[in-house]
């Protein structure tokens, strides 16, 4: 490929652990207008393709090989716009076909410390555009004398430490990658004699019993990885589940998302093991959690029966994964006829990590 001026001057860049992610954070001004330009240098950037991406700024999984794109928003609703994209590790890919939770954390403190957004004199709330899905997300963290402030006494887990909380508020992510909240029609579906439930409210996600897979649900990460089989199963499981959603051939796509639920194990209300989109995630997805405890809250839909026990007096829900809980707040309306997603947050933690000039693979 021909040098450019990004090859030899390098492109601004900031690096943010969001959740239980990280990822590179860019204004889009900053980037090649071209998207299939734009698409090569970010790979360059993160030494894709390359399973070690030894050669870049990616660290070797899809946790550590993400990108966020900020700019102004057009949109009179929203301060900033948020594109999200999925870089590949050891295959040359870029996708934006999904929405980003714990990436989106970032996005809210980057845009003040860029400028694009003014600070508040002790917190300051973000208006953030998802672009891959249209939906708006608003994000509130904390700006003691119009500053970012990181630090602070939140916890995630699967995440050292503690952090200032960030806290994430959706709104229209029903039917983010699908259209509709149950892309199939229907609360409950047969895939691959599975019983299963179709649902999109901010990701889409097949969820099914663990025990139909043969697991029990407090299964380790390791423990799954090593399962080339059960690998195989959920493979074929969430691409015939895509068909059936409408996604078409999803075999080289992240998405839909397969999450097994169970009983919980550690005081929380329900135990999930997910899978990004073939190998076992090692904690779970803000959204894809999101769209899981929506479809459980249906009458009907698989993993229901599990929230019978489920206090009534509060819309916040503990999951439980691999490496401990996230709490998710979400409200649906099961009298609308289709049912209709009303309210969806969580809370999150994000650090900066560096600020500077990153420099691409020739």
């Amino acid at each position: 490929m021909s040098t450019t001026a990004h090859d030899t001057d390098g492109v601004r860049c900031t690096m943010l652990r969001g959740g239980t992610s990280r990822g590179l954070f860019f204004e889009a001004a900053d980037l090649p207008a071209d998207p299939a330009v734009r698409d090569d240098l970010l790979m360059r950037l993160m030494g894709t393709p390359d399973p070690h991406q030894i050669d870049g700024l990616g660290g070797a999984t899809t946790l550590t090989s993400k990108v966020a794109v900020v700019s102004p928003s057009p949109d009179d609703g929203a301060d900033v716009d948020y594109l999200f994209l999925q870089v590949g590790v050891a295959h040359a890919e870029v996708s934006d076909r999904q929405n980003c939770g714990n990436v989106l954390a970032g996005v809210g403190p980057f845009a003040v410390e860029r400028g694009l957004v003014r600070a508040g004199a002790e917190e300051t709330s973000v208006r953030i555009r998802m672009v891959n899905s249209g939906s708006l997300a608003v994000a509130t963290f904390p700006t003691p004398g119009g500053r970012v402030d990181y630090r602070g006494g939140a916890s995630v887990a699967g995440v050292p430490g503690t952090a200032a909380p960030v806290v994430l508020d959706f709104d229209g992510t029903e039917g983010s990658s699908t259209g509709a909240l149950l892309p199939t029609g229907r609360v409950r579906d047969t895939v691959l004699g599975v019983e299963a439930t179709c649902v999109d409210n901010g990701m889409a996600v097949v969820l099914a019993r663990a025990a139909d897979f043969g697991l029990t649900g407090s299964e380790s990460h390791a423990e799954l990885a090593a399962d080339a089989a059960l690998l195989e199963r959920v493979d074929a499981f969430r691409r015939a589940a895509g068909e059936l959603m409408g996604l078409g051939d999803v075999a080289a796509t992240t998405i839909p998302k397969t999450v097994l639920v169970a009983a919980p194990r550690d005081g929380g209300q329900v135990a999930t093991r997910s899978f990004i989109p073939v190998q076992p995630h090692s904690s779970v997805g803000v959204l894809a959690a999101v769209s899981a405890v929506t479809g459980m809250l249906l009458p009907g839909a698989v993993g229901h029966e599990l929230t019978a026990d489920w206090p009534r007096d509060t819309s916040t829900v503990d999951v439980e994964h691999p490496t401990g809980h996230v709490l998710v707040d979400v409200v649906v309306d099961t009298s609308a006829d289709p049912p209709r997603a009303v309210r969806a947050g969580v809370v999150r933690t994000a650090r900066k990590l560096f600020d500077g000039t990153a420099f691409p693979r020739p």
